[in-house]
């Protein structure tokens, strides 16, 4: 399937008129972050990343295989000239582990080249059943990986108060999460995210949030950036989709339009109908 970007957007599907998403030190036309796990093939996940109009592309380096059984080497398939690489520590369930982990990513980026050997997506979890993670670990390990120069994007739950516990720790941006990983449920409680984005951007308006995990399809997405999110993650909802090339677009389409809708600015939600059409000149009829 081609991969060619529709000619009415800017490079990478962003918004023509928008800033770019700076994360640290990074500057991103695209404010989609895709991750790379789950895809039946290699040459589907090479499909749906392009198809996505993503910048960023993320690796789990402790659960990804480098090579598959067929000897296929998954970096084989993400172009490096065209990707930015976001290593991240899923499946750590401790901070030793996961300041391990992120290590170990930066050293393999750096053997590649690739720039994102300076950043790190942080994954602490509490348990294998929610997956949600451990907050106390995670603003542990976010407190030892900033000191080790690390610019950490720290993977949350929705509670406001440990996002702004881990802004204030270092961390370059916060992603709380919709809902659950791979639930597919969308954003479940919109005030939180509402707070969270209140809280951490009330002596930084552009410091980034973003939503990570929960998203099921397309519209969850537009949600996510109508609320105000400066970005989202996700996987699993193109990876396990019937068609992942053909949803890896409608994400790319829906982060375009709600982040239009969210600079646009929405009609306050009325009781009452509100009538489109001016009231001044209407053709009234004389009672008899």
């Amino acid at each position: 399937m081609s991969t060619k970007q529709d000619p009415s957007l800017s490079p990478l599907g962003a918004s023509p008129i928008d800033r770019p998403l700076r994360i640290g030190v990074h500057r991103l036309q695209s404010r989609l972050i895709v991750g790379t796990g789950k895809y039946d093939t290699l040459e589907i996940m090479r499909d749906s990343l392009l198809e996505s109009g993503a910048d960023v592309v993320t690796v789990a380096v402790r659960r990804e295989r480098m090579y598959d059984r067929s000897g296929q080497n998954i970096l084989d398939y993400i172009d490096p000239d065209r990707f930015l690489l976001l290593p991240n520590t899923a499946g750590c369930y401790n901070a030793q582990d996961a300041v391990r982990v992120a290590r170990l990513g930066r050293e393999i980026l750096r053997v590649l080249g690739n720039p994102g050997a300076d950043w790190v997506k942080l994954e602490v979890l509490g348990d294998s059943k929610t997956l949600l993670p451990d907050p106390m670990a995670t603003v542990e390990a976010c407190e030892q990986l900033v000191a080790d120069g690390f610019q950490v994007l720290c993977y949350t739950s929705d509670d406001p108060i440990t996002a702004l516990r881990l802004k204030r720790a270092g961390a370059t941006s916060v992603m709380p999460a919709g809902s659950p990983i791979g639930s597919g449920q969308g954003v479940l409680n919109p005030n939180n995210l509402r707070i969270i984005l209140e809280y951490c951007k009330e002596d930084d308006p552009d410091y980034p949030v973003i939503v990570d995990a929960g998203v099921g399809t397309a519209s969850d997405v537009s949600i996510a950036f109508e609320l105000g999110a400066d970005g989202v993650l996700l996987n699993s909802a193109i990876a396990h989709a019937r068609d992942p090339v053909r949803m890896a677009r409608a994400m790319r389409y829906a982060a375009l339009a709600g982040r239009e809708a969210y600079l646009a600015g929405r009609i306050p939600k009325r009781l009452y109908a509100t009538a489109s059409s001016p009231e001044e000149g209407v053709i009234t009829t004389r009672p008899w």
